[in-house]
């Protein structure tokens, strides 16, 4: 039994391995849009069994990052503009109505002292002056306000749903600040994230379901107008903005 259990952790860590791995090879462009995966030069590049690898592309693909060619295997898929604009527009919605329904059914206190507390840290790091040793702990800090956002409603569909979209590429809440950070017109858009931050916790707390959604979905929309200035300047920083690479067309 125990020989048991030990193999099958291995495999899982195997597999968690392959996942990260490849997923960082697809959204840093290094497998670049329609190539083809060949799993045992993949597997043999990662260090792993063939069998986690291929659990690892079957996870890719409920993810949106890879799909089946048109003979066997699996190919880096391509996303249009459209696509991404209609990623991110579904996350707000989404996300507002995770908002509307947490204000109306209202949040266990320790879930909104966590997003308070979240908030309060947020404020250190992007009102105090910004250097770039803060970026790390700002992205973190940005993840764990939504993450206890997707939790809000008590909605187990919900809260998948809004992290499975949130995988795409440019759809994460997070897509754009490695970028961001480094180019000071955009630091204002910082001190509008965390205005509607604050605004988000207070309509939740005071019950205002229709405030709450609103703030949400106005909150996402501010990745929408960082989507059109990256790819109006597409090369430039398709290294520094994860997925960016993996978009074309209209």
């Amino acid at each position: 039994m125990a020989n048991r259990i030990s193999l099958a952790s291995s495999g899982s860590t195997q597999t968690q391995r392959g996942l990260t791995a490849l997923r960082d090879l697809i959204l840093g462009g290094t497998l670049a849009a329609g190539t083809r995966l060949y799993e045992e030069s993949l597997a043999r590049q990662f260090g792993i069994s063939r069998t986690p690898l291929r659990e690892a592309i079957g996870m890719l693909e409920h993810e949106g990052l890879l799909e089946r060619g048109t003979s066997r295997g699996h190919v880096v898929r391509k996303f249009s503009i459209a696509d991404v604009r209609d990623a991110i527009e579904l996350r707000g919605v989404l996300e507002g109505t995770v908002a509307r329904l947490a204000a109306e059914r209202g949040v266990n206190p320790s879930l909104l002292d966590e997003m308070n507390d979240v908030v309060v840290r947020i404020d250190r790091t992007v009102f105090e002056e910004i250097s770039n040793a803060d970026l790390d702990d700002y992205i973190e800090l940005n993840s764990q306000f939504h993450g206890c956002l997707h939790r809000m409603s008590g909605s187990e569909v919900l809260e998948r749903e809004v992290r499975r979209i949130s995988t795409l590429p440019l759809a994460s809440p997070s897509a754009f600040l490695d970028a961001q950070w480094s180019i000071p017109e955009f630091r204002s858009s910082l001190f509008t994230a965390q205005r509607h931050h604050r605004d988000l916790v207070e309509a939740v707390s005071r019950r205002e379901g229709s405030r709450a959604e609103h703030v949400a979905r106005e909150h996402a929309r501010l990745a929408l107008r960082n989507l059109e200035y990256f790819l109006d300047h597409q090369k430039k920083f398709n290294e520094k903005v994860p997925g960016l690479a993996l978009v074309s067309g209209n």
